[in-house]
Order: C-alpha cells, then sequence, then structure tokens
C-alpha cells in the first residue's frame, strides 16, 4: 500500500480491529498555544481497545491514540517551552496518525539519551506507574504490593519501580515463561495461573495479605483482589483486560477490613503542565538511571493498527507495543 504524505486511522463505527481505517489527512495548522508535530513513533495501550469497541464512549468518528513522539515541526503563536526540531513526547488524543497537533503545555521535551521509541513505550504506561506508586497512594518501602499482569505493558514499569521503592512485591500471571520474567523484573514470588490466588497470597504472607493491590485485569481478578488485602488495604483497579470488574457493595469493602477501592484515570493525574512535568521528570529520571527500561515486545506499522489491537487483545504479547508512521 502506498501510504500518502500525511494520514491518520481514524474510527467511524465501534467494534472490532478492522473498523480501524487508514485515511489521507492532512495535518492541522496549529493555533496559538498548541504544537504540529510530525510523529515517529506511537504507544498502543488498552484504552485504545476500549474506545473502539465503545466501552468508553467517544464521539465519532475520531482518531484513536492517547500517546506518541516526534518532532516538532511548527508552534502556534505564544509557545515558549519547546520550538522547531525540538523531540518531544505527549499525551493527547488522536496520536495514530502521521502528524499530531495539540496543546503545547501537554508535551514534554525528550532528555537526548531516552530514544523515540523508548519515550513512546513507556510515557502513558510509565505515568500510570508513577500515578499507581507515588501520587495516590505512595507505595513505602517494607510494605507488600500484589501485581497482576507484571509482564504487561504497565507491569513491566510498575514491577521493578515497586521494588525500587524497597516493597515486596508478590505477582500474579499466567504462565511459566512469563513468571520467569517477572522474576528478572524484581518480583519476590510469582503465582502461576488464576486459581486460589488469595488463598495463595495468604500463604505467602503468613495469612496476613497484602497491603496494596494494583489491578489491571477487572472482572475475573476482581475478588480474589480484595480477598488478598489486609485490613485497610488498598484496591487500584485500573484496567480491564478480562472486562470490566462488576459493581462492588460498600459492605464488601466494610466486610474485608475498612478496604479503599479507587478506579483512577490518569488524565487526573495529569491536568495541570506542572502535574505532567512532575510525572514525566520522574519516569525519564528512572529510565537515565537503568531503574527502568524500555521494553518494546512488538513494533507494527501505523497502517497495521489493526493487527497491533488483536495481538494486544489476545495476550500473548509482552512489554509495549508501538505504531510506527
Amino acid at each position: 500500500m502506498t501510504l500518502p504524505n500525511a494520514y491518520a486511522i481514524k474510527v467511524h463505527k465501534t467494534g472490532g480491529p478492522e473498523v480501524l481505517t487508514l485515511e489521507a489527512s492532512p495535518p492541522r495548522a496549529p493555533g496559538p498555544g498548541e504544537v504540529l508535530v510530525r510523529q515517529t513513533a506511537v504507544g498502543v495501550n488498552f484504552i485504545d481497545i476500549y474506545f473502539r469497541t465503545g466501552l468508553y464512549p467517544m464521539p465519532l468518528p475520531y482518531v484513536p491514540g492517547t500517546e506518541g513522539v516526534g518532532i516538532v515541526e511548527e508552534v502556534g503563536e505564544g509557545v515558549t517551552n519547546v520550538g522547531p526540531g525540538d523531540r518531544v513526547a505527549y499525551m493527547g488524543r488522536g496520536t495514530y496518525a502521521s502528524h499530531y497537533t495539540g496543546a503545547a503545555n501537554t508535551v514534554v521535551p525528550l532528555p537526548a539519551g531516552i530514544s523515540d521509541e523508548e519515550a513512546a513505550a513507556v510515557l502513558l504506561k510509565g505515568m500510570t506507574a508513577w500515578m499507581l506508586l507515588e501520587e495516590i497512594r505512595p507505595l513505602q518501602k517494607g510494605e507488600t504490593a500484589l501485581i497482576w499482569a507484571p509482564v504487561g505493558g504497565v507491569g513491566t514499569l510498575l514491577t521493578p519501580w515497586a521494588k525500587h521503592i524497597g516493597a515486596r512485591v508478590i505477582a500474579v500471571t499466567s504462565s511459566a515463561e512469563k513468571a520467569a520474567k517477572a522474576k528478572a523484573l524484581g518480583a519476590d514470588e510469582v503465582i502461576v495461573g488464576y486459581d486460589d490466588v488469595a488463598k495463595q497470597v495468604r500463604a505467602l504472607t503468613g495469612g496476613k495479605g497484602v497491603d496494596v493491590v494494583y489491578d489491571s485485569v477487572g472482572k475475573t481478578s476482581a475478588e480474589a483482589s480484595l480477598s488478598s488485602l489486609k485490613g485497610r488495604g488498598w484496591w487500584m483497579t485500573y484496567g480491564n483486560a478480562s472486562g470490566a470488574a462488576d459493581p462492588v457493595p460498600p459492605g464488601r469493602l466494610a466486610a474485608g477490613g475498612s478496604l479503599v477501592m479507587t478506579r483512577p484515570t490518569l488524565f487526573n493525574f495529569t491536568d495541570t503542565p506542572e502535574s505532567l512535568a512532575r510525572g514525566a521528570g520522574r519516569l525519564f529520571s528512572l529510565l537515565e538511571k537503568g531503574v527502568l527500561t524500555a521494553d518494546i515486545g512488538q513494533r507494527f506499522a501505523l497502517k497495521e493498527a489493526g493487527e497491533a489491537h488483536k495481538a494486544l487483545a489476545s495476550g500473548t504479547t509482552s512489554g509495549a507495543t508501538l505504531l510506527l508512521p
């Protein structure tokens, strides 16, 4: 397929991967306070699937994608934080495209030591890990955390980051191969398979349970997560890999020992330039120190976005998935 000079993936109706269509799409010139970026790498995330299927409603038609990296081509009036030629990373709507136009106060300059692909692989996922570990309820040295999907896009950053903080990490994954990778990332113990997870967690913790659960699985993991917590423990349910979790009666939290449940959304924690810069600065610092690494498991051409979605939804991917314009 011959690609047009400027193009985008568009969704005109919700559905399966086949609704992702490639179309010529001239970039929009930046208005005041905006930047125009020629994209070099785009991250793929489960939230892109949630929007595509209609789980998370989105006005139609739209261009998918929530993060990207590229080179600034043009800036609008009043923009001073970046200029043409700068490499930048950003979270925003509509990044499945050759070009991206968005607010300048939502882009962050990339340090020289971090490549475009590395940044696209970790920005949204790494900022999610930052939110979970350091913003909502800061994880403390000596605490015990249960991490579901430790070798997924967020998990590959969440696991070593939690260990860097000084927590004990118990991970839950689906295979011996993924368990070995979770161990390499720093997990202290790994539960393989999804049967009797809470029972195994209790056995590993002397019956006490864990201080916090980081749960990206959703529907099938919810009760196991709640049953793995010690009194006043936190259940951070932040993903829907198995479907949206069923409603939880407040009494269930009381019965578990005054448990706390939160369903955070990253954009509520990066809604100011200051918070975005703080989170990105922390993430990039840990990358440059080698505490975190960008685990790029799959690369697809942007025109093959549908294949990337199929791979991610299949549960067979590992690490981050990238689209390359």
